[in-house]
């Protein structure tokens, strides 16, 4: 329970919380991709000593250099479920530990032990039940350090698994729309582009009515209210229906502007930051099933 007193230390803690948060939440989503390398690297592994054993693979037909294994890697694709299988299972693994050494050395019940763990682990900290608080602990340097590691993997696969989990609302949510965009009945359908057959829409937006949360698509306009009167649309509305295809113009300018493509070669393979530093822009292309929907 330890805060900053004085003026300095508050203002100091802020600038440093800055930094600090940053760089942990960094860590945690490097976490996660190295996770995900890991699984690949064995799916990898495990096929590869099949074939073996099947006769279709040499057995002389080892790792090559650093570069090409890299680089074998990129049609392993975990599945997001496999992912979120093994956090759980890890998760579950730590917190039950945890609340084994919890238990008898604060003095709390098994449930609460665990509830600690979660709400500790996911960082939510309520300041109910706050570890290693009391004066004196039988072995208190072996129960802090224990207590360290295990909120130090706890927050780990927690955070990790909650960003596995946001994928799999992403993907149930665009499953959702689509059922929903299939079941629309025939007849509702010829209504609505009846009523809607004079109203003066951008080509683009017309053709393309399944867009993905992503891309932030304008599927209407200001142009709905009006009519076949010979009036063009504004370029505002041109500039909205065109919104992703002006936005993938703009990279390829910004990249002929500083004199080199970007390109999926290997030393940008290599480089951890080329992909983006969030969530979900490291495990881009990374799962097997954010690997198709993008």
């Amino acid at each position: 329970m330890t805060t900053p007193a004085t003026v300095g230390g508050k203002i100091f803690l802020i600038f440093y919380g800055l930094i600090g948060c940053a760089g942990t939440i960094l860590f945690f989503n490097l976490f996660l991709e190295r996770l995900i390398t890991v699984i690949a690297y064995i799916m990898k592994s495990c096929h590869e000593r099949q074939l073996r054993r099947k006769g279709i693979l040499p057995h002389d037909s080892r790792r090559g250099s650093g570069n090409s294994e890299v680089d074998s890697l990129a049609g392993w694709k975990p599945s997001v479920y496999y992912v979120m299988l093994i956090l759980c299972v890890a998760s579950l693994i730590i917190s039950c530990c945890a609340s084994a050494m919890y238990t008898p050395i604060e003095g709390w019940s098994y449930v609460d032990s665990l509830y600690f763990c979660f709400v500790a682990f996911s960082t939510i900290g309520f300041g109910d039940l706050v570890s290693s608080q009391n004066a004196q602990y039988e072995s208190q340097g072996l129960y802090r350090f224990g207590n360290f590691v295990f909120i130090f993997m706890g927050v780990c696969c927690i955070y990790s698994l909650f960003n596995v989990i946001s994928i799999v609302i992403k993907q149930s949510i665009n499953w959702i729309l689509k059922k929903l965009d299939c079941r629309c009945c025939p007849r509702c359908q010829r209504k609505f582009f009846r009523s809607r057959r004079n109203v003066v829409m951008p080509g683009n937006v017309r053709s393309r009515r399944n867009i993905s949360i992503e891309t932030d698509g304008v599927n209407e306009s200001d142009t709905d209210g009006r009519r076949l009167s010979g009036e063009m649309i504004s370029m505002k509305d041109f500039l909205a229906s065109n919104k992703v295809s002006l936005a993938i113009m703009q990279k390829q300018l910004s990249e002929t502007a500083n004199g080199y493509p970007r390109q999926l070669n290997s030393s940008s393979k290599h480089n951890g930051f080329s992909g983006g530093v969030g969530a979900l822009a490291i495990m881009n292309n990374r799962l097997a099933e954010t690997s198709v929907d993008r």
